[in-house]
């Protein structure tokens, strides 16, 4: 008994040290799907650029309470549409004020300003040393209320991601949970559920939600649920294609023969084998959720004041882009950088996860 204990043993130590060992009788380390990826992934230099901008925007999001900025909300009407600079407020609005005063004091014939004019400049002076608010430094400038143009950046980027972020977990929970039931119980309900996709493909998109947001109003819980609730087409088609697939595979028939119920099977079984693809997926649908955003905004049936969001700052800044550009180009470059690294990023992870990627490192 021992001995046959001993052959068991001594076969399956042999079955184990063979698994680890190749063609070549060299020894092998077992690589899983996730550590495969991750080396696939360091050797993209521009996904890891992408992930780690994408990872500093997301941690000045989250942190953007704690940060030593001014509030967004906040109006300083004396401090209106200040260029940027790292100087504070009383000397860019004293030499503001002196520029002016020349240039009249030009067009009247005059090389010196009036006594009138130097006692405002002192009278300003004054002011600027002895009201606080002066000192502050706005250092991508402000908007036509006073308001931080880098706070309102900062604090649009967080609304912006997370509008991304949100509106992708219900897609995906909503997308996912539907091509998971349509793949694997196939027939009828299989008919039903992409006819039904089908029809929702047909409708304008945008026009979709343009009409929601006309309808139940401007706000930003209504905004989430109307970009989500028609942005989960294109990943339900996705699930239920890789549930086809997987679905008669040999551990889906073994967990079948031992008894796992259907959910178990669904959600144990199958839908980790998709990771990959919801991975990939979640990484490129999140810009699309902003730019939609943007648009919307742009349209006036975005983010509502005083919030903002990096589409209505856009907006807001098109209307002034020729007398302070600056107002148009801080949120538009934050936005484009974020946009830029989270496709960065997501082509990376196509790459890495997916084994017949041409563009494999």
């Amino acid at each position: 008994m021992d001995s046959t204990n001993e052959n068991a043993a001594g076969e399956s130590g042999g079955n184990v040290n063979a698994s680890q060992v190749n063609e070549f009788n060299q020894s092998v380390k077992p690589v899983s799907l996730w550590d495969d990826a991750w080396r696939r992934l360091k050797k993209n230099k521009m996904a890891l650029a992408g992930l780690f901008v994408v990872g500093f925007y997301f941690a000045v999001s989250i942190l953007a309470p704690l940060l030593p900025i001014y509030l967004y909300s906040e109006q300083v009407i004396i401090h209106q549409n200040l260029p940027p600079s790292f100087r504070n407020a009383g000397n860019l609005m004293l030499h503001r004020r002196t520029a002016e005063m020349m240039h009249q004091a030009k067009k009247e014939g005059r090389t010196e300003l009036s006594s009138a004019q130097k006692d405002e400049l002192r009278a300003l002076q004054d002011e600027i040393s002895s009201n606080p608010v002066y000192k502050r430094r706005y250092l991508l400038g402000t908007d036509s209320l006073g308001r931080d143009v880098f706070a309102r950046v900062i604090y649009g980027g967080r609304i912006s991601i997370m509008i991304g972020l949100i509106g992708t977990i219900t897609s995906l929970f909503i997308g996912v949970l539907v091509g998971a039931v349509s793949g694997y119980f196939g027939g009828w309900i299989d008919n039903v559920l992409m006819r039904f996709v089908d029809i929702m493909y047909g409708l304008p998109y945008m026009l979709v939600v343009i009409i929601m947001m006309a309808i139940l109003g401007q706000n930003i819980v209504i905004l989430f649920v109307a970009i989500a609730l028609v942005s989960w087409l294109t990943i339900a088609r996705v699930v239920r294609g890789q549930v086809i697939s997987l679905k008669n595979a040999e551990f889906v028939e073994a967990a079948r023969s031992m008894g796992a119920s259907t959910p178990r099977i669904i959600f144990k079984h199958i839908l980790p084998n998709t990771l990959g693809i919801i991975i990939i997926y979640s990484t490129l649908s999140i810009p699309g959720f902003i730019m939609n955003e943007s648009f919307l905004s742009f349209l006036g049936l975005g983010i509502s004041a005083p919030r903002a969001s990096w589409g209505s700052l856009v907006s807001d800044g098109v209307n002034v882009m020729t007398l302070y550009p600056w107002q148009l180009l801080a949120p538009a470059i934050a936005m484009t950088v974020f946009l830029f690294a989270m496709n960065f990023l997501g082509d990376g992870l196509r790459d890495a996860f997916d084994p017949q990627s041409k563009n494999r490192v």
